[in-house]
């Protein structure tokens, strides 16, 4: 067996700072299950919070306020007293992002809580990326992931540096960072993954057009590349999804309870709509067997005396949707699930209200059922407005 290395995971900026990423948070489970040396860190958190304290010159009544109340905002955002009041909450947010914006200009970004954009590189051209991995210096978080990643070295160097690029909006700043990486620790291997990395993936014959610059572009679950990757043998490792949320700051997200970000399958157990990637790439559906799925869910909600479950499916099957009436998981959840003859029950719908369910979240797309037929959403308007 070749000798077990290291392994740093990383949450690029910029995508919503509400919860821990789930997607690490998997990957660190199964990596220190196999008694793998991981790290991860919540760049994106980190880096957002450096720019939201950095010194900026404010010009304006708006942009003073929003630079003077930011500390303010910040811990409202983290109170649920805020979220009773809608146009309280409204005018929190629009400021904080005020501050970001008015960050991001210095470097000629547009940056708010939940985007990342500029108006020169475009995270959809691959010489774009290599541009921004190269100028890394520019991008407006570094001198935020340049004291990090010393920190974190300063520790232990690792031997694989892992991204996790699940949103267009991650793209400039990961690459900025794997720019830094590779020419301050030439040595270390640089892996990406996520959701934008797995459908790159899917295009015929990209192969890998990063490399000198990306050594491993992964596509799909990450676990076993990683830990084939850190030297562990992925036929002996354990079966289930294990999350491990040990190494985020939980308390220091932007949301009123800690949430805990839940996956009960990969893909979409419908997977006909015509505008959906998990079509286009073929994506297979892949639910967890539901003994596992409570047993883990118990676990998660058990070290929790607060909290929100947030299932990350792209929709809720009504098996499990059944199972969590029949087996409630002992905290408030949401998420997002398919209109279909189910919520048309109303002791379905009762039973998922008891079962702790605060917010369905659907997706209609039209009023015209013959743009629903065209659309494959296998659904009718009369079951949407029942």
């Amino acid at each position: 067996m070749s000798t077990r290395k290291s392994i740093l995971l990383i949450h690029p900026p910029v995508s919503k700072p509400c919860e821990s990423p789930a997607g690490l948070a998997l990957l660190s489970g199964a990596l220190a299950a196999a008694g793998v040396d991981c790290r991860v860190a919540d760049f994106n958190l980190e880096c957002m919070f450096g720019l939201l304290h950095a010194p900026v010159i404010a010009s304006g009544t708006w942009s003073r306020r929003a630079v003077g109340s930011i500390q303010a905002n910040l811990a409202a955002l983290r109170s649920p007293a805020l979220y009773e009041n809608r146009d309280r909450y409204k005018r929190a947010v629009m400021d904080v992002n005020r501050v970001l914006h008015i960050a991001g200009q210095t470097s000629n970004v547009n940056i708010s809580l939940s985007n990342y954009s500029s108006p020169d590189l475009s995270p959809v051209r691959s010489p774009d990326l290599l541009r921004a991995a190269e100028q890394f210096e520019e991008n407006p978080f570094f001198f935020s992931f340049k004291r990090r990643l010393a920190d974190l070295f300063l520790v232990k160097i690792p031997d694989i540096v892992g991204f996790s690029v699940n949103f267009m909006s991650q793209a400039l700043c990961a690459f900025a960072m794997a720019g830094f990486v590779r020419k301050r620790f030439p040595g270390i291997r640089i892996v990406m993954g996520g959701g934008l990395v797995t459908s790159w993936m899917q295009i015929p014959g990209i192969g890998n057009p990063f490399s000198g610059l990306v050594d491993d572009l992964v596509s799909g679950p990450g676990e076993s590349p990683l830990l084939a990757m850190c030297g562990v043998d992925i036929e002996a490792r354990p079966p289930g999804a294990i999350y491990d949320y040990s190494g985020f700051p939980v308390s220091q997200y932007l949301s009123p309870v800690p949430v805990i970000p839940f996956i009960t399958a990969r893909g979409c157990y419908w997977r006909k709509c015509r505008f959906c990637p998990e079509r286009a790439e073929g994506s297979a559906y892949k639910p967890q067997r539901l003994p596992e799925l409570s047993g883990e869910l118990d676990r998660l909600t058990g070290q929790r005396r607060s909290g929100l479950i947030h299932f990350l499916d792209n929709a809720l099957s009504p098996k499990f949707l059944k199972s969590l009436i029949s087996n409630p998981p002992g905290l408030p959840w949401y998420g997002f699930v398919r209109i279909m003859e189910h919520l048309t029950d109303m002791d379905f719908v009762r039973g998922l209200k008891k079962s702790g369910c605060v917010m369905l979240k659907l997706g209609v797309e039209s009023g015209d059922q013959r743009v629903l037929a065209a659309l494959e959403k296998g659904m009718n308007l009369s079951t949407a407005s029942k």
